[in-house]
């Protein structure tokens, strides 16, 4: 399997992986944008553009958008991140021309409709309210804004209600003409394709309006440190929910930090399935909790390492006090070797199970061209996954996991200073 690249002098970059084993192909626009990008008087403006892109163009309405892939049973959706966006579609390789024509139709000529966006409106309110409902979810939102505050990180990528009402037409029509330009953009293809065949389909479908008739440079997003605001140690939102849902993290490491392997098969170690530490402590051992998970999650100048677990209220504070003994633990004496390697044979192998379809290996190509300006050879992560050893673990432990930890919590709980107690005891390096 072999990655080529091919950069436009617009500043468009076009990444394929050829799979000839297989009868599909998947392509994917990737734009360097995301709610980091936002101000407060946009905020929400990222995702609520990924809709109104599909509501139609200067040659297609919304219902032959959707229509031209269901027709030939594709499929094709479009996530927002809080650093970019993607549109994408799978289809059987021979229709790969007509979903490359359509998913460049979105990015080049969208109307943006004042009806439109009225109506979407109402559709991303129903999101929002939606994730509300949700606490499981909710609870992550809450982390970040209690961890990174009012800043563009700490934002949901939804937006808020008030933000969204008050969004103009005019105010998403000139998001979307400034930041969905070529240099902001990658063209990710995977599947039964041949690499020059789809650089031309992509130029010819891009070419329209005259899209990529500029000049320009790649853009990748710089790995500038996050401004810092006073950290809070506990956020709650108040629900009668049956259990409580929580998420206890802390800094990590950023994008760019050669010790993201390291982390990663921490996390995995600690909560990335049923073997996992936190897993057999708190749900194995003891009952408390069905759900319970740990992951890294790194952005550009910034990262966190957290937990999550759902479990009866009047039990919530014994499950910290488990989550901090545990990370205690392995920050003081690390993990054995047998739970480092069984981390990384999770890891090692989770990844390669998720190449196995054409979709999974553009998201692969797609996203780190889109964040690192490259693509990593599928080869060269796998070895980079296998040469961390069982002290670079215990460094990142030692390290991260005695950092300020923030504490995000859904569910029937309305004092903050029961669990600020239960954060404050014992000291942080």
């Amino acid at each position: 399997m072999s990655v080529k690249r091919f950069v436009h002098t617009s500043g468009l970059r076009i990444v394929t992986e050829e799979v000839p084993s297989v009868r599909s192909a998947a392509v994917g626009i990737w734009v360097n944008v995301g709610s980091r990008d936002e101000t407060p008087a946009v905020a929400g403006a990222s995702h609520f553009l990924e809709h109104l892109l599909f509501k139609g163009t200067s040659r297609r309405s919304a219902l032959e958008i959707s229509s031209s892939i269901e027709a030939v049973g594709g499929e094709m959706n479009a996530f927002t991140s809080k650093e970019y966006t993607c549109f994408y579609a799978r289809v059987i390789d021979t229709d790969l021309p007509m979903a490359i024509d359509v998913v460049s139709d979105l990015i080049t000529s969208s109307i943006v409709s004042a009806l439109d966006v009225d109506a979407e409106r109402k559709v991303v309110l129903e999101e929002i309210a939606m994730r509300d409902d949700d606490p499981s979810d909710l609870v992550h939102d809450l982390y970040a804004e209690t961890y990174y505050g009012d800043t563009q990180l700490g934002r949901p990528i939804l937006g808020t209600v008030d933000s969204i009402k008050s969004m103009s037409r005019n105010a998403v029509f000139n998001y979307y003409k400034k930041r969905y330009l070529p240099q902001d953009l990658v063209v990710a293809v995977a599947g039964n394709i041949k690499h020059k065949k789809v650089v031309e389909m992509v130029e010819r479908a891009l070419s329209a309006d005259g899209f990529l008739d500029v000049k320009g440079a790649p853009q990748i997003r710089g790995n500038e440190i996050m401004r810092k605001v006073k950290q809070r140690p506990v956020g709650i939102i108040t629900r009668k929910t049956e259990q409580a849902h929580m998420f206890y993290g802390m800094e990590g490491v950023a994008r760019h930090d050669d010790r993201r392997f390291a982390m990663g098969i921490l996390a995995s170690a600690l909560g990335g399935g049923m073997s996992s530490r936190l897993f057999q402590e708190i749900r194995e051992k003891r009952g408390l909790a069905y759900s319970v998970y740990a992951y890294a999650q790194q952005f550009a100048g910034s990262g966190q390492i957290g937990f999550y677990a759902g479990c009866n209220p009047t039990k919530a504070i014994e499950v910290i006090e488990i989550i901090r003994q545990v990370l205690s633990d392995v920050a003081e004496h690390g993990m054995t070797h047998e739970e480092i390697n069984r981390a990384k044979g999770a890891v090692r192998g989770s990844l390669v199970l998720s190449q196995e379809d054409s979709g999974s290996r553009m998201s692969r190509i797609g996203k780190n061209e889109i964040v690192y300006g490259h693509v990593m050879g599928f080869d060269e992560i796998l070895q980079e996954i296998s040469s961390v050893t069982h002290e670079d673990v215990r460094k990142v432990a030692s390290e991260f996991l005695t950092k300020t930890p923030t504490l995000a919590l859904v569910g029937p709980f309305k004092s903050q200073s029961t669990f600020e107690k239960v954060l404050a005891k014992g000291s942080y390096r």
